[in-house]
């Protein structure tokens, strides 16, 4: 359950040396059949990866909780002034609340949600993402405890991962980090302010004060995050050995920029954006978009908010690279890192997807972001998220959905078992295959089979891109 998965984008061309890449002579396999249509059912996908989501709640659950294998955890946790921390989500298989990858995740969900609400709407889900985005964001306004004040993470990761137990089980006090100016977390602070500015937006039609609170915090984050620079692993040091920040926060910085522009039109965030591209070098060719990497996010977002001709550049050559020459399965998986490689694949097809709707080789990022979702669900073989399709994984790596129906005891005993997990994660992607297409359904292998907010995200928004594709046709 260690969580180091994201390597230096240096570090993964390096791995990739000596490996044949593929030439643009290389076709795409379009896999959708007559008039737009899927083999797959895109909207059930979506209704199932948000009740992953809701698997993945801490605090007080509502009324309407439909994961009933599930109920309130971690009512303790509490700031170091006894501020309320409950809420959130649990990052992934484990019971740390870490806001790094919690507010990257938000902000990706949000996205999808903005540009494609249509399909959201068509597959009856409209309700359940702006939920889904909603447990993030009230969150993260309790987070935010004073202008100069942000709670980063919740829960140590090295007393988590030495128990395998159900989250309602949990008793002890949990510590809490936070952010100030003389702890800074650039970072975080940055990539929670994109968060809330990409939210105010899909709230904007429905609750228009709830935006207004949502854009405040968003401001006043970024602010935060730009005067009292610092790379949040140094004020939280053991997050090294879950979510290190491999990439620094200029990137965070320049991203948030552009969502807060996108999300007020207030054209002091275009210069921001355009300093922090200065500063940081931003107009390098990206190799990943992740959690921690958000370069490539970034120049499409600017190309699709702006059509500035220099941004279109930097987006055409990321998905250039992406569908023409980064490493493939022999299935045809894009293969950016052994980590959580479906993630990876989903995460860009959903930014080409984004890039082909600028008319930037619309049909080949298509067919591209086609290809790779439905070898997730199914073209490879196998379905890779749990509840869906034919011969899906069940034994992800992930404690409650491993522990069998209370009051039973949930221990280890649970971890080692060889049979599936008592609970299904409906809707979990996992991380996937090896870059020769192997995969096995080991709980105890967590490179191939964790699962993690992060993952479905990236996944679920191009999954409602293709679906917002079928209903134009």
């Amino acid at each position: 359950m260690v969580k180091g998965n994201t390597a230096p984008s240096n570090l993964i061309a390096a791995s990739f040396n000596g490996k044949s890449i593929l030439t643009d002579s290389r076709s795409v396999t379009n896999t959708t059949e007559g008039h737009g249509k899927s083999r797959y059912d895109y909207g059930e996908v979506l209704g199932k990866s948000l009740l992953f989501y809701e698997a993945q709640r801490t605090g007080k659950l509502p009324p309407n909780n439909r994961i009933k294998w599930r109920g309130d955890s971690m009512m303790m946790d509490t700031g170091n002034n006894g501020e309320d921390l409950t809420g959130g989500y649990f990052d992934a298989g484990d019971h740390v609340k870490f806001g790094f990858p919690m507010a990257g995740f938000t902000t990706v969900l949000a996205w999808g949600a903005i540009d494609y609400e249509d399909a959201y709407i068509h597959s009856g889900q409209i309700e359940y993402i702006r939920q889904a985005i909603r447990w993030s964001t009230d969150y993260f306004i309790k987070a935010h405890t004073s202008q100069y004040e942000f709670y980063a993470q919740v829960g140590d990761g090295h007393d988590d991962h030495a128990i395998w137990s159900r989250p309602e089980d949990w008793t002890k006090p949990r510590p809490a980090w936070k952010l100030t100016p003389q702890q800074p977390g650039s970072e975080v602070l940055a990539e929670t302010a994109a968060a809330l500015a990409a939210a105010s937006i899909v709230f904007r039609s429905v609750d228009p004060n709830y935006q207004s609170i949502l854009l405040s915090h968003a401001r006043q984050l970024y602010d935060f995050a730009n005067q009292f620079r610092g790379n949040y692993t140094h004020s939280i040091p053991h997050i090294t050995d879950f979510y290190n920040s491999w990439s620094g926060y200029g990137d965070e910085l320049g991203w948030s920029a552009a969502w807060l522009l996108r999300a007020t039109g207030d054209q002091r965030y275009q210069a921001d954006v355009d300093q922090h591209y200065a500063e940081f070098g931003l107009t390098k060719l990206p190799l990943e978009f992740s959690w921690d990497n958000k370069i490539a996010g970034l120049q499409i977002l600017m190309a699709k908010i702006t059509n500035n001709l220099s941004y279109r550049v930097q987006a055409e050559n990321f998905c250039n690279y992406v569908v023409r020459q980064a490493p493939k399965t022999p299935k045809g998986l894009v293969f950016l890192q052994p980590w959580g490689s479906l993630r990876h694949a989903s995460n860009v097809a959903f930014l080409c997807l984004q890039a082909s709707e600028m008319n930037i080789n619309k049909q080949q990022y298509v067919d591209f972001a086609t290809q790779q979702i439905n070898y997730i669900l199914g073209d490879s073989g196998r379905s890779y998220v749990i509840g869906f399709g034919q011969n899906y994984p069940q034994r992800p790596h992930h404690v409650s959905s491993s522990c069998p129906d209370r009051p039973a005891v949930c221990n280890w005993d649970a971890f080692s078992d060889p049979n599936p997990n008592p609970q299904l994660l409906i809707g979990a992607l996992v991380g996937g295959p090896d870059e020769n297409d192997n995969y096995e359904d080991r709980r105890d292998d967590y490179v191939m089979n964790e699962v993690t907010t992060d993952y479905n995200a990236g996944f679920q928004s191009v999954v409602a891109g293709l679906l917002h594709r079928q209903l134009k046709v």
